[in-house]
């Protein structure tokens, strides 16, 4: 074996050990693997939710009058009246009375009746709706505030991040693992 070749597979198997090394160096990653997380805030949001809310109640209503004038409750207190009067008194004193029992009684016989139309009631029950509006608190996002060696940095991610947060690459793994989204 002459010089040349003896060297040519030196140099050959140092250039196989080195690209080795290189691509050994490049798969293994020196850095942290996990961020320490020293806190973490989450972001909350007002989530308003309308909705309707019925009852029954119990609802009164005047019976619609069928004497708007109350003239029946006149005429009968004006006869009432009438005939009373004309018991007292004498000659034309009894005129006089039987005029003034009429008049008096017209007037407390349309009070009477105004009087009993206004107490003629019946009830129904009825329903009567009206909107509530529902609110809760719904968490929508996280301020996690981190240490990254001797960085200390803030990031927001969509869910609690635990205790570390994963690293690689020197990049914080950000997404969900699959087993804890699937909870």
């Amino acid at each position: 074996m002459d010089r040349s070749m003896m060297l040519g597979i030196a140099l050959g198997a140092l250039g196989v050990t080195a690209g080795g090394a290189i691509a050994t160096y490049k798969l293994v990653d020196f850095g942290p693997k996990y961020a320490d997380v020293l806190a973490v805030t989450p972001l909350k949001e007002t989530v308003k939710t309308p909705r309707e809310v019925c009852q029954d109640v119990v609802v009164t209503h005047r019976k619609p009058v069928q004497d708007q004038h109350r003239i029946a409750g006149t005429v009968i207190g004006a006869l009432a009246g009438g005939l009373l009067g004309n018991q007292i008194g004498g000659g034309s004193g009894k005129k006089i009375a039987t005029v003034a029992g009429a008049a008096a009684g017209g007037y407390a016989g349309n009070k009477v009746q105004e009087n009993m139309q206004r107490g003629d009631t019946y009830t129904t029950t009825e329903t009567k709706c009206n909107t509530v509006t529902d609110t809760h608190e719904k968490v929508v996002g996280y301020d996690v505030k981190y240490r990254l060696g001797e960085q200390v940095a803030q990031v927001r991610m969509d869910h609690e991040p635990g205790p570390r947060i994963p690293v690689k690459d020197g990049q914080l793994v950000l997404t969900e693992p699959v087993a804890a989204a699937a909870k």
